[in-house]
Parts: structure tokens; C-alpha cells; sequence
């Protein structure tokens, strides 16, 4: 059986009733992180820009996050994918080995608005989808991610497409179809982190899967044999002899994915492959207190090599920049005991104190961390004072990565507020985040929408 159909047939059988609780809490929790972030993304730049080059004229029936606007399906989840991502702050998967709701979330609530869609379909989208973005990643990863490939498109498109096949309830051939349909619908290169353009990749995979999926059901063909074909996207993406196909067959739903290893979770809005390294640092920081930049000699902010390839970025030039550089990341944690969105608006990499600090904190591969190890998020911080005296911490397991180590609920909860309470009033964010725990007694998604529907203008903060 070709794998297109495979996934078909899966994803069509699968209800809400099938459902785990677990899989219920954390689609929930991704569903009001992704919302969370996707707000506070509405304030940046990149989406507006992505909204004015469509040239929308106010039509259609899904709401713009971040104001009162409104596009057709399509146009909603390309502008609140590039706002869900833009700032670095969502989600991901491990065996995905990408952003993974921030792809998914604004391509269902769009769809969830333009077709009536429940909350509990939204529930089981979400959840199948995170399983198929799953099974793909584990057959190509990591082969796929050191080529250079961004998994957060060219496999959340997957994701994306059955997430919305399950909701919009596609047949199993239109379901076929639309997976087959994806593998044309898929892109993103690494080459572009730092940049407006990964958020346009979240955009981008959101709109792409939501289109497979309308196309589909409208009766538009694609070739089922599009994952194995010669020329098809295993071996266009990976090359022949790169990839396993028999993963994406085992262990459908065995467990479901969404619950382990489950999503991880972001407390700093950074890169993830920062995080170890800005919890180490922190943990110097709850022993020793804040560290004074005059009296540091040398930082080491030791991760594997698969981290470093986008993350060693000594001297970061922009703010998104800045996300992806580990030293700076790091220098903030030791300097000033978090890393919060702040760090990275107004220019806050170019302050004095760190523009001269950052040139004695250096990014050092991971000793014993061979290159391509399942999951090699550890790291290790050495901080050198001037009188000679050594502080050091390391992580193995970060706060927040899978289901294994989660964030506490009212610990994201906060950070929801947080991130919507930059745009929506604190009553409203409060009141958005109590329908989203009940979102599986929810009749039509377009009551949670109509909730976050904001009349005042958005005042956009320009990227430095």
C-alpha cells in the first residue's frame, strides 16, 4: 500500500472518541500556546507586510489575528502562520523535528471559521495531524535537517494537510490525494533562519496544507504514489538510500505522538536549540545571582554540533538574529537572570554592556555529542570570573522538552496571557484561555474567534 493511502486510511478512521485524554490536554495546551504566541506576533512587522503585498480587500470569513480584518481561508492562515512563528516563540516536535503547531493551529482556526467546525473536530485534527508530522519526520530526519531542509515546512505540510482533512472530514480518497498533493506543496530552507522568511515558511506550510486540502475535496488529483515515485518526495528531499519508509508505518498512534514524546514547550522566545544552554546559565544564575559583565572572563556555552550549525552566531545583527544566537541568549540569561521578548525589540543586542561582553562568550560543540544523535538538546555552560573563579551547569533534559519534563499548566497558561495581553485586554485574554479548556464542549470554533476580535488598530513594532 502506497503510503499516501496509508496515512488515508488512518487518519479517516481515527474520532474523537478514539482519543486518549492526555491527547485531549495537550491539544488543548498547543492549541492556547500557539494563540498565545500568534497575538503577540501580530504586532511585528513580517505579517503586516505578508498582509499588505496580498492586497486583501476585507472579504472573507476568517479573522486576521491581531485586529478586525478578514480574508478568505487561505489568506488568514498564511498571515497568522507567519504572525504564530515570527517570534520563535512556539512549539515543536521532536520527531517532526520542527514547529509544529504554529504550522497546524492557524490553518485549522481558519477552516474552523469558514466551515463551521466544533471544537472537539478541532481536537482530533490537531491531534492526527501531529501524528502524521511525526511519522514522516522519524522516516527522513536527520538526514533531512543536516541537507539543510526546514522541517517546520517540508513536513508540517503533512501535518497540516491531514490536520485539516480530518477536521473538514475529507474521504479517505480525498484525504489520498491531498497528502499526494503536499509533497508538491513543501519547501524551506535553513539558510534563512535569523530572517522574516522562517516565519513565512510557518505561513507558507499553513496556507499550502489548507490549500492541498480544499483542492482535494473540490476533486483535484494528484499521484498517490507521490512519497515513493522515483521523483517523488523521499527521494527528491533526502536522495535515494537517505530516508526509512518503514517508519512512517510503525507505530500508528501506538502511542499518539501528541502524547509521547509530545510537543515541547518555549519559556524564552528564542531558538529551542538555545534553551539548554539559557537554562544552564540560569541555574548559575539561582546559585551565584546575576553575574557582573565587568567581572566575566570567559563564557563556554557548550551544545551539539547539530545545534551549532544555526545557532553560533557570535555577533547577531538583527533581533531575529539574535534569536538563533546561543551566545547572546546565554549572556542575557547570566546577566540578567531571564530571557524575556524584551531582549530582543529596540535593539536590545546592541546595548554597550553587550556589545562589549559578547566577544568573551564563545559556542563550543558538545564533547561526546556525536552529529546526528536522536534529540541531542543537552548542553553545558562554563563561566570563567576575573579573580579565576569557575561556575559551571549542565542539562541534560530541559524544562518544557516533551511530555516527560512539561511546563506546569499554569505556567503556560501565564504565558498565554502574557502574550495575548499585548493585544487583547487582560478580561478578554482570561476569558479566551477559559474557552480554549473547554474547547472540546465547544459547539463552533467561531465563538473563540469572536472573543479575540480586536476594533482598535495594531500598533506594529518594526523589526531593527
Amino acid at each position: 500500500m502506497k503510503l499516501a493511502r496509508h496515512f488515508a486510511e488512518r487518519i479517516t478512521a481515527l474520532d474523537y472518541a478514539d482519543l486518549p485524554a492526555e491527547a485531549v490536554y495537550w491539544s488543548k495546551v498547543a492549541v492556547m500556546d500557539t494563540l498565545g504566541v500568534m497575538l503577540a506576533g501580530s504586532l511585528e512587522e513580517a505579517p503586516h507586510i505578508v498582509e499588505d503585498v496580498l492586497g486583501l480587500s476585507g472579504g472573507g470569513d476568517c479573522l486576521i489575528v491581531g485586529g478586525n480584518h478578514r480574508a478568505g481561508p487561505l489568506d488568514a492562515a498564511l498571515i497568522n502562520g507567519t504572525a504564530a512563528h515570527v517570534l520563535d516563540f512556539d512549539n515543536t516536535a521532536a520527531h517532526m523535528g520542527g514547529h509544529v503547531s504554529a504550522v497546524m493551529v492557524p490553518a485549522l482556526l481558519a477552516a474552523a471559521e469558514a466551515f463551521d467546525v466544533s471544537g472537539r473536530d478541532l481536537l482530533l485534527g490537531h491531534t492526527v495531524g501531529y501524528e502524521v508530522g511525526a511519522r514522516i519526520g522519524q522516516t527522513v530526519n536527520f538526514y533531512h535537517t543536516e541537507l539543510g531542509w526546514h522541517p517546520t515546512w517540508t513536513i508540517g505540510v503533512f501535518a497540516v494537510t491531514a490536520a485539516c482533512a480530518s477536521m473538514l472530514h475529507l474521504t479517505t480518497d480525498e484525504t489520498e490525494m491531498a497528502l499526494a498533493m503536499a509533497t508538491s506543496l513543501a519547501g524551506g530552507t535553513k539558510s534563512n533562519f535569523g530572517t522574516m522568511t522562517k516565519s513565512l515558511h510557518a505561513g507558507s506550510c499553513a496556507r499550502n496544507g489548507l490549500q492541498a486540502v480544499l483542492l482535494a475535496r473540490k476533486g483535484f488529483t494528484a499521484n498517490p504514489d507521490a512519497f515513493e515515485h522515483k521523483q517523488g518526495f523521499f527521494n527528491v528531499f533526502n536522495g535515494k538510500g537517505n530516508y526509512d519508509a518503514a517508519k512512517a508505518t510503525a507505530h500508528w498512534a501506538d502511542p499518539l505522538d501528541i502524547v509521547v514524546p509530545g510537543a515541547s514547550y518555549k519559556l524564552y522566545p528564542c531558538c529551542y536549540s538555545t534553551h539548554a544552554a539559557i537554562e544552564a546559565a540560569l541555574n548559575i544564575v539561582k546559585q551565584h545571582g546575576k553575574l557582573d559583565p565587568k567581572k566575566i572572563a570567559r563564557v563556554e556555552s557548550h551544545t551539539a554540533d547539530v545545534r551549532l550549525m544555526h545557532t553560533d552566531r557570535p555577533a547577531p545583527n538583527s533581533e531575529l538574529d539574535a534569536k538563533f544566537s546561543v551566545q547572546y541568549c546565554v549572556l542575557r540569561a547570566l546577566i540578567d537572570g531571564k530571557v524575556v521578548m524584551e531582549h530582543f525589540e529596540n535593539e536590545a543586542y546592541r546595548e554597550a554592556v553587550i556589545l562589549e561582553t559578547l566577544p568573551r562568550v564563545q559556542a563550543i560543540p558538545l564533547q561526546g555529542m556525536a552529529f546526528g544523535k536522536e534529540d541531542p538538546f543537552n548542553a553545558l555552560v562554563k563561566v570563567t570570573l576575573s579573580d579565576g573563579c569557575t561556575l559551571e551547569s549542565a542539562v541534560d533534559f530541559p524544562l518544557g522538552r516533551t511530555s516527560a519534563n512539561p511546563v506546569a499548566f499554569a505556567d503556560l497558561q501565564a504565558k498565554f496571557e502574557n502574550c495575548a495581553g499585548r493585544v487583547l485586554p487582560a478580561a478578554t485574554a482570561q476569558a479566551a484561555a477559559q474557552c480554549i479548556d473547554g474547547l472540546d464542549t465547544l459547539a463552533n470554533v467561531r465563538d473563540l474567534m469572536a472573543l479575540i476580535v480586536q476594533s482598535a488598530p495594531v500598533q506594529i513594532r518594526r523589526s531593527a
